[in-house]
Formats: C-alpha cells, sequence, structure tokens
C-alpha cells in the first residue's frame, strides 16, 4: 500500500516539476511539499 502511495506522489512531484516550476525556488517549494506529503502518507496521517 505505501509502494502504490509513494509512487502516485512521485509521478505527481514529476509533473509538478516539469510543468509549474519556473525558477530554481519553484522547484525547492514544490520538492518540500512533496517530501510533506510522503511523510504524512508514510504516517499514515
Amino acid at each position: 500500500m505505501i509502494t502504490k502511495i509513494f509512487a502516485v506522489l512521485s509521478l505527481t512531484g514529476v509533473v509538478l516539476l516539469a510543468g509549474c516550476s519556473n525558477t530554481v525556488a519553484g522547484a525547492g517549494e514544490d520538492i518540500t511539499r512533496m517530501g510533506s506529503a510522503i511523510t504524512k502518507a508514510a504516517e499514515g496521517k
């Protein structure tokens, strides 16, 4: 189950990075959000 969640979140992150990040700062924010989402998913929240 965790593997599926991680895969979906990773794919979402790649799409966000490819489509929304026009600057290095924007990419950093997207990566931070992905890290938070993965942490929450791993903790079961």
